[in-house]
């Protein structure tokens, strides 16, 4: 297997977030001065304030450099700055990330009595030492205060959420509660709760916060409604239904709507967020929608595969002249690859202007889960050329290509230069991606190595990746393993129990298999049911196997039948070593021929345009019946076929797939 085009090169793009050179720096410092006089013209040296307008201003401007030259400038013109200068200087060296310059900020208001005294300065203090992630040395800070006020507490349990210390920002705001403040709870305090209960198990915290909001008056702030909508559908198991009681309740604005579309986009509710985007249009009361709106429901639409929508929604962002925006662009880009239209999501990323890392790691995404996984590969070495430096995620994308195209050795090498020359420690996504390319490649013992050596603990996609490998290579033994440790991890996962009964039947074990069959119906799990879905005129058709209530379930039994004699002349023969009974064959082809993809695609010839594509959606994997099934109906019919399983897409186009049955 060739390599050597996915290869970096041996010249890259200068990165722009690297540290910049010698010269470069002496001209940056150049035009310092001509910026700082710009603002210190206006500054009266006599008067203290105006010295700290001018530093709020230098760092308001995005130059927080600038802004403590000024401060150092101000106290050596005139001390008595150093009061009302101090807390936009803190706050210019956490915009900076500049620990240093903080920590000498520390020592002088310490010297001066501005800390701990100084409410403001205190507080910037605190915000200065989280935003360098050192939560210790705020905690340190925030001890050494005696009364804290309720801006401190407040500052102290935001820095606590920022640095991902949700427990210790809850334990901060029970205490502003419980203490005898006079209106310690405003809305400041109870945005940084619910952004801290968003990130917890326990959705009784902010059912707790919502009641205290209800009762000091704040569950009207547009503000903390919002942000406890997002806290609802967050934190404790996603509780959605709360968070609509809330929104039908609250007044809304533009945020709430996009807000509540947002939550079922991103659970999956594909249905819910688009009726809801069109209740916005339609009873909204004026709100109109907005950037952030079109990327939620172009969400929606690339969850649910819903094509149609998706390019109604993209019109509306062409029309609205949002294509170059980055953060709508990348949603579009997603939308088209989600919906198996990827090469209208290359055009769609090709109109972005000033392309960031998820542009790019969507595009990368979206090449890869079609298969095209040297064409991942090239848009990611255009990416490093651009002078992007890949994160976790793009690595994610580019082993994912890897494995669903069969890119064994490009997959190993990336997979060992992430940590080697980009400094990221592979997690359990990369693994589990390597593993199931090593597994799909047949290299069985050494995916099952990798697992073994993993410095952290492997998790169920991992086990299950090389499960499915092991049935793919007849490997009995390992995936017995494989099993075992699924069933510790997940055992009430109905998938891994009908692949290690399909690794049987395929191995004639059938006492394996009633065996399996016993142990799901001993425990209690339930197989979800197996459906495919076509989208055809702005309507949704769902097909579950056995279902007979569709309106032209009869006429698409008759051409079924008709198409399923077409295959057979064309050389089909039903593949049945899947089916978990033991039955003579004609049965199990009888047990075949009621799958949800096969009524899917004849229902979809019957009602299309002759020639066009036809997009089904499958909720499990793809059998290996239907697979080959979708191949010889591509060629019979003329049409290419696009089928997204659980787990990627596959194209059939004369009588080949693009997963090339990899």
């Amino acid at each position: 297997m060739a390599a050597a085009s996915t290869m970096p090169p041996n010249a890259t793009a200068r990165n722009p977030n690297a540290p910049a050179s010698d010269s470069q720096q002496h001209q940056r410092d150049a035009t310092l001065p001509s910026l700082r006089s710009l603002f210190l013209r206006a500054v009266t040296p006599s008067r203290p304030s105006s010295w700290s307008a001018a530093v709020a201003d230098l760092l308001s401007s995005g130059d927080p450099a600038a802004a403590l030259a000024a401060f150092a400038a101000a106290l050596r013109v005139n001390p008595a700055a150093l009061r009302p200068s101090l807390p936009p200087a803190l706050r210019a060296a956490a915009a900076a990330t500049s620990l240093a310059a903080g920590r000498q900020l520390h020592l002088l208001a310490l010297r001066s009595g501005l800390f701990p005294s100084d409410a403001y300065s205190a507080s910037a203090l605190l915000h200065m030492y989280h935003h360098c992630s050192r939560p210790l040395d705020a905690r340190r800070a925030f001890d050494e205060i005696p009364a804290p006020n309720p801006v401190i507490v407040t500052a102290m349990a935001a820095g606590c959420v920022r640095n991902n210390l949700v427990y210790p920002a809850l334990a901060i705001f029970r205490s502003m509660v419980a203490s005898d403040c006079a209106g310690a709870v405003d809305e400041a305090a109870a945005l940084v709760a619910l952004s801290a209960s968003a990130r917890v198990p326990d959705r009784g915290i902010t059912a707790g916060i919502h009641a205290l909001a209800t009762k000091i008056g704040l569950d009207g702030n547009a503000g903390v409604a919002n942000t406890m909508l997002d806290a609802y559908a967050k934190g404790g198991g996603s509780d959605l239904g709360a968070a609509r009681k809330l929104f039908d309740m609250m007044e809304r604005n533009v945020v709430s709507w996009n807000t509540m579309i947002a939550l079922y986009a991103q659970n999956g509710l594909s249905a819910e967020a688009l009726g809801l985007y069109s209740e916005m249009l339609n009873v909204g009361g004026g709100v109109r929608c907005n950037a952030v709106t079109l990327s939620a429901v172009l969400l929606a639409c690339a969850h649910g595969g819903k094509i149609q929508t998706g390019k109604r929604i993209h019109n509306q962002v062409v029309r609205m002249g949002l294509e170059d925006n980055v953060y709508v662009g990348t949603a579009v880009v997603d939308m088209y690859s989600k919906c198996g239209k990827v090469e209208m999501a290359w055009k769609a990323f090709q109109k972005i202007e000033e392309k960031n890392i998820l542009s790019w790691t969507a595009m990368i995404a979206g090449y890869g889960m079609h298969g095209y996984g040297q064409e991942a590969l090239e848009v990611f070495s255009e990416m490093r050329m651009s002078g992007l430096k890949p994160n976790y995620i793009t690595f994610i994308s580019v082993l994912a290509a890897c494995s669903h195209a069969g890119l064994l050795n490009e997959g190993r090498y990336w997979y060992n230069r992430m940590k080697n020359e980009f400094g990221i420690e592979p997690g359990v996504e990369h693994s589990g991606c390597m593993v199931d390319l090593l597994g799909r490649a047949g290299c069985l013992d050494e995916a099952y190595g990798l697992i073994k050596e993993m410095k952290v603990k492997p998790d169920a996609a991992m086990w299950g990746a090389l499960l499915s490998a092991c049935r793919i290579h007849k490997n009995v033994e390992l995936a017995e393993i494989c099993a075992k440790r699924l069933f510790e991890l997940d055992a009430t996962n109905s998938g891994y129990y009908v692949l290690l009964s399909n690794i049987y039947a395929e191995a004639g074990m059938w006492k394996d298999v009633e065996r399996m069959r016993v142990l799901i119906k001993t425990r209690g799990i339930e197989k979800p049911p197996g459906y495919s879905s076509v989208e055809l005129k702005g309507k949704t058709h769902l097909f579950y196997v056995g279902d007979k209530s569709h309106p032209q379930h009869k006429e698409i039994c008759a051409y079924l039948e008709k198409l399923l004699e077409r295959m057979r002349e064309a050389g089909y023969v039903p593949n049945t070593s899947s089916v978990l009974h033991d039955l003579d064959e004609e049965e199990k082809e009888s047990m075949l021929r009621i799958h949800s993809e096969k009524f899917a695609i004849a229902f979809a010839l019957m009602n299309s345009v002759e020639g066009s594509a036809i997009h089904i959606i499958k909720n499990l994997r793809i059998c290996t019946d239907c697979h080959r099934a979708m191949k010889i109906i591509s060629t019979l019919t003329g049409r290419e076929i696009i089928v997204r399983d659980m787990q990627r897409f596959h194209h059939f186009k004369d009588g080949l797939c693009s997963c090339r049955d990899y």
